[in-house]
Parts: structure tokens; sequence; C-alpha cells
């Protein structure tokens, strides 16, 4: 794995700063999964004693792209990333410790190296599910991302 969980959370810090201080962490990263948590606290919440959507949707998100940016990582290649669409499903309040776990690293990595083959852009769909402590599904988020080598300018 070329990115370990300190460096994407200290890359939060500095390039998102809203997740970082939202309470948004990732907690593991595979080659096929990542794991991403946040806590309802008072900082990311709604008027209605949860934890804002949007704030769930920046997990979700950092789940699904962590794995997209260590795949470019690995590929030692210049590819953009870039969200095209997305879709979510909410089920429950969102409260307590959320965890956003995606399990779709390796649809990235086949959309990664078909785009590195026929040097065109490439979508991906992937979703990360988020639960609390007692493990039920709170939401659902779908991200359709893209990859794009990019062209060498000379």
């Amino acid at each position: 794995m070329s990115l370990s969980p300190k460096q994407i959370n200290t890359f939060t810090l500095f390039k998102l700063p809203s997740v970082y201080f939202c309470g948004v962490r990732v907690k593991s990263i595979s080659d096929t999964s990542c794991m991403v948590s946040v806590k309802h606290r008072w900082i990311n919440q709604n008027p209605f004693k949860s934890m804002f959507w949007a704030v769930q949707g920046m997990a979700a998100e950092l789940a699904t792209g962590a794995l997209v940016m260590s795949v470019i990582k690995e590929s030692n290649q210049k590819i953009s990333m870039l969200v095209a669409n997305n879709k979510a499903s909410f089920f429950k309040k969102a409260t307590g410790r959320i965890t956003f776990t995606c399990t779709d690293g390796d649809k990235i990595n086949k959309a990664i190296k078909e785009s590195i083959e026929i040097g065109e852009g490439k979508t991906c769909w992937m979703k990360a599910e988020g639960v609390n402590k007692d493990g039920i599904i709170v939401s659902v988020f779908e991200f359709e991302w893209t990859v794009k080598v990019k062209k060498h300018t000379t």
C-alpha cells in the first residue's frame, strides 16, 4: 500500500481543512478497501441532533477517494481524478461514531489500468457504507470517479 492513514490525514489538514476539522479520519487502507471514521460532535451537527449530511458525504467520499489516490500513486503516472456524479441514501440518524467503508479498490485499480492502456478517461462507480457503533447502516454514498492520464506537453 502506497499511502498510509497518517499520510492521508495529514493531507486533509493542509488540502481539505473542513474534512480535518470536522473530525473525519482514515482509520485503515489496503489495496482493496478503506475505512474512514467520524464522530458526531458540535462542529459537524445539524439542527436535528445528528451529523450533518455533508459531513457524512465528506467521510464517504474520502473512503472512496483515498483508494483512487493510492492506486494513482502506485501507477507512477500523472492521472487526474474527479467526481462526476454522486448518489446518497439515508436510513437512520447519524449519531455517535460513524464508520464508512469502501471495498471497491479492485474496481478503481481496473479502471486506472484501462485508462493507462488506452490513453483515454475511464469512469468507476464506488460505494461507501456508513454504519454506527451497533453495525446499523445509517447512510450509503456512491461516487462516480473519472480518471484520465494527463497528456505530456512539450
